[in-house]
């Protein structure tokens, strides 16, 4: 058996044995005769993977159009039950890797602090350097409600409940009576799985989706970020001695969407923002109480046995806990006072009662920067008199946690779409009497219009005056969040996302309503919330350069944006370009984008921090972060970066606290390196960047003329996949488009790639660099191929581009793929619509062999190839019982029993992808 075989052998066993438990399961619960049909499919799909074969498909077919309502059910839940265990079984196996390669004690691994750490101290980097990058970076993934998460929250607690019996197999020596004892467990928790309902049996509400997010700071966030900045600073002495001691800021901090995205959500309201800003506030509270209530059960020291600071003595002096057997006890004192205010802290700021009544009142915390100092002082004496390793504890932890999470949780950001901004800008000006027209108004006039206004003192809206609901209820939402500023500190709602931004006055309109509510103070050019346009299609980011040059040279602008430290960011939206011109032509423009946005800030000395809205699917900018982030063109990243963690994604990177812990460590690292490592980098030779141009055209022209051109298209792409199936799932509180109509400009991105995914096209991921190759290379016979397998070897962004479509591609399946399109009913339309995806299929996995010099997809990529290989066998059969019962849904047949079907195909597929949406 060789080395890799080895490896794998624990990932093999798991798999076996939640598939022999789920197998059990299914016996037992179900009959033989169920386990045997799921049997038959299992192995008749694998036949059609394999050989395609005619008889297979027949076969298929046959069996998927025989089988009853309440049998395809539940043959669809164990395949579907399967793909989430074998992603346990692999996750599991990941967080063992990890723990192996950390206890040889081997060089450090690529996406670790340490590793980031040893490549900065090997390129001479000083004390100075390293901790002016602390005091400045801010690295911040941002969750969102985006709906590609289809689980119940219930399914995904019973999924961790597996995963921590897996982890004890590997960290406990069972006796026999413990193993069984766990395996006994398993069968239970697998057993309870297939007994609990998957599906949500309602729509989302906004602050349901507040709650479930809420749920990762509970497993993952409030513990792991505090351990993860307290290795960070060991791991600075260790790896250099002149680095030891030297502070870090909390540069790593989660952000949040979910009650302050707007766009497209009319559910998102300014109660729920103001709802959604508590239930944070509480979830913080609650863990600093519950945190400050066990050390002082820990802290047990006596003021005569040790040695206390004068300012702790004075702390225990203030507490109101008079009890005599405490006296001698000037920790436990202190942790009394600073308990009783934080309770009163809890009820006054979220009206929360402490979980344990304080033992005496005490006045409130007024910022958490209070409450910090009062855990200084303890840590202080504690390390001032020979107990600085118990300092290293609890109080550590604690003390890392209200610095990154302070009273607030998570900064939410507010999102609203352009047009929303324009309607409620034009209606301000019309009822004041200043333009009756906003809306007829061309750029350059409203421009003069809106920078007259962002200094001028008096408000556009009056108490005398009634509006229509959209205003009201956009100025409703910035006065709940100026409230929310006010309670929980400024860090509470510190963004404000303009999505479909296209122009400068779509910036300075933003401008005018903050300053309507006193977020833009005009007297003093002052500006307290960062306004952060989103370009999102083909157009605006190749015009953003020109926008962000045009906002800057205005003086009214330039001015607060000092107020705001000369930073500004900008977002860059990954999945609405995609939609709009294809995988390999936002890729490019996004990266054009990038170095233009550098050379206009470098222009007007403003520092660029930037937004990246991406998904979990490589058609919504997904696949891994690390690599992503260093493919940036050199001085995107200067030492900030924020990064959307949406849907399904959100669930695979956090719901284990380990490997919740390594994907952020992953981010910060990756800063650290593009940051301090790339600044100065050379740029691509000028041969790589023309090459890029000729590709990313010729893909953009194949990409629309069948997306957008063809008149069929539309009705191919609804009878093929899933989209209006998914439309009616429950995953989300924001609906699938934006508009009522059907075009595929006003679908969101989100159904748009999901889709395509469960169908197991994929084609927002490659559609196009098939086209583009094969015309560069006929353009280009003699070195075309050379040149860009040369960019691949060489040119890190383009390294990373092939091997995103390397990915998606290998998830694709062209046959499964053309069962999907016997679903359209136009043959001559799937005809020829179905032969282009084949040829334009096929000739991107030749060409991405070609240039990765690879004999198969993922040949460089052992891992994920073998991820697919141990999980495909199951998802194929639900693909294919998607299409019978696709079949009879559109037939007519709208029973309970087959809506619920799709809807458990839909999520077994997903599951088994795991980044489709």
């Amino acid at each position: 058996m060789n080395q890799s075989h080895d490896k794998d052998a624990a990932l093999r066993y798991d798999i076996r044995l939640l598939g022999r438990i789920l197998g059990d399961t299914v016996r037992a619960q179900e009959g033989p005769a169920v386990f045997d049909t799921i049997e038959s499919i299992r192995q008749t799909a694998l036949r059609f993977h394999r050989d395609a074969e005619e008889a297979a498909r027949t076969e298929l077919e046959t069996i998927t159009s025989t089988l009853s309502k309440d049998q395809a059910i539940r043959i669809i839940r164990a395949f579907g039950y399967f793909s989430h265990l074998a992603n346990i079984a692999e996750d599991q196996h990941h967080i063992r890797r990890t723990r192996v390669h950390a206890a040889a004690g081997t060089a450090p691994r690529k996406g670790t602090a340490s590793y980031a750490l040893a490549r900065a101290k090997d390129a001479g980097l000083t004390r100075t350097q390293i901790q002016a990058f602390f005091a400045s970076a801010l690295c911040s993934p941002v969750l969102t409600a985006h709906p590609t998460e289809i689980r119940r929250q219930s399914s995904i607690d019973r999924e961790i409940e597996i995963a921590k019996l897996l982890d004890e197999r590997d960290r406990i020596e069972f006796t026999p009576e413990e193993l069984v004892a766990n395996r006994e467990a398993l069968r239970r928790a697998v057993l309870t799985l297939w007994q609990t309902n998957i599906l949500r049996g309602t729509r989302l509400r906004v602050i349901d989706e507040v709650a479930n997010g809420l749920s990762y700071y509970d497993r993952t966030f409030l513990r792991e970020l505090p351990h993860f900045y307290a290795n960070l600073e060991d791991h600075l002495g260790a790896i250099e001695q002149t680095w030891g001691g030297l502070p870090v800021a909390s540069f790593l901090r989660v952000g949040s969407w979910i009650g302050g995205d707007r766009d497209g959500n009319p559910f998102v309201t300014a109660d729920t923002l103001r709802q959604a800003l508590r239930m944070q506030s509480e979830h913080a509270l609650r863990f600093y109480l519950e945190e400050v209530h066990q050390l002082g059960g820990e802290l047990s020291i006596d003021g005569r046995t040790a040695q206390i600071s004068q300012t702790l003595r004075q702390l225990a002096l203030n507490s109101p806990d008079k009890l005599p057997q405490r006296r001698n006890e000037p920790y436990r004192l202190a942790l009394t006072g600073i308990y009783a205010r934080l309770a009163t802290t809890a009820w006054e700021l979220d009206e929360l009662e402490a979980p344990r009544h304080a033992v005496g009142e005490a006045p409130a915390y007024s910022t958490p920067g209070e409450f910090l100092q009062d855990l200084d002082v303890i840590a202080e004496s504690l390390s001032a008199n020979g107990s600085a390793d118990i300092a290293r504890g609890r109080l550590r932890l604690l003390r890392r946690a209200v610095d990154v999470f302070g009273f607030h949780l998570a900064s939410v950001d507010l999102r609203q779409n352009s047009d929303v901004h324009e309607r409620v800008i034009g209606e301000l000006y019309e009822v004041a009497g200043a333009s009756p027209n906003y809306r007829a108004l061309t750029e350059d006039a409203r421009i003069s219009l809106l920078r007259a206004e962002i200094v001028t003192p008096r408000p556009l809206a009056s108490m005398h005056f009634a509006y229509t609901g959209e205003t009201v209820a956009e100025l409703g939402v910035l006065r709940a969040a100026v409230d929310g500023r006010r309670r929980f500190g400024a860090a509470a709602v510190p963004h404000y996302i303009i999505s479909k931004a296209d122009g400068v006055s779509d910036i300075l309109e933003v401008a005018v309503l903050l300053k309507e509510v006193g977020l833009l103070d005009a007297r003093e050019h002052r500006l307290d919330i960062d306004v952060v346009p989103l370009f999102e299609t083909i157009d605006d980011l190749r015009r953003c350069g020109h926008t962000m040059e045009a906002l800057f040279a205005l003086p009214e602008y330039r001015r607060l944006l000092v107020s705001r430290g000369d930073v500004q960011e900008v977002m860059l939206g990954y999945s609405d370009s995609n939609k709009d011109g294809g995988y390999v032509s936002s890729t490019w423009e996004l990266y054009k984008a990038e170095v233009a946005l550098i050379e206009t800030f470098h222009r007007h000395n403003v520092r660029l921090r930037l937004f990246h809205g991406r998904g979990g699917s490589i058609g919504r900018g997904g696949g891994p972060s690390y690599e992503a982030i260093l493919a940036q063109p050199a001085g995107a990243l200067q030492g900030a970066i924020r990064i959307t963690e949406q849907g399904e994604v959100i669930a695979a990177k956090y719901s284990n606290p380990e490997v919740g812990r390594r994907n952020l460590e992953t981010l910060a690292a990756a800063t650290l390196e593009a940051t301090l490592l790339k600044p100065t980098a050379s740029a691509p030779p000028a041969q790589f960047l023309s090459a890029m141009d000729e590709l990313s055209a010729t893909a953009y022209r194949a990409y629309r003329s069948l997306v957008y051109e063809h008149s069929g298209f539309e009705d191919y792409f609804r009878a093929s996949t899933v989209v209006g199936e998914i439309a009616n799932l429950n995953i989300g509180s924001r609906p699938a488009s934006r508009t009522k109509s059907t075009k595929i400009e006003d679908l969101r991105a989100i159904p748009w790639v999901f889709s395509w995914a469960q169908c197991r096209l994929m084609l927002p991921g490659w559609y196009g660099f098939g086209a583009a190759v094969r015309a560069w290379r006929a353009a280009h016979p003699d070195n075309g191929l050379k040149i860009l397998q040369t960019m691949y070897r060489e040119w890190p962004f383009f390294t990373a581009m092939l091997s995103n479509m390397d990915m998606v591609l290998a998830k694709s399946d062209i046959r499964i793929a053309s069962r999907y399109a016997e679903l359209v009913s136009d043959v001559p339309l799937r005809n020829a619509i179905f032969s282009r995806l084949r040829a334009e299929w096929t000739d991107s996995v030749e060409s991405v062999l070609a240039i990765t010099e690879q004999a198969t997809l993922l040949e460089t990529n052992p891992l994920l190839a073998r991820s697919i290989r141990n999980r495909f066998p199951y998802v194929d059969p639900l693909n294919h019982i998607q299409i019978e019962l696709l079949r009879r849904y559109r037939s007519g047949d709208n029973d309970e029993q087959v809506v619920e079907g799709i809807h458990l195909t839909i999520n077994g597929i997903a599951a088994g992808l795991r980044n489709s949406g």
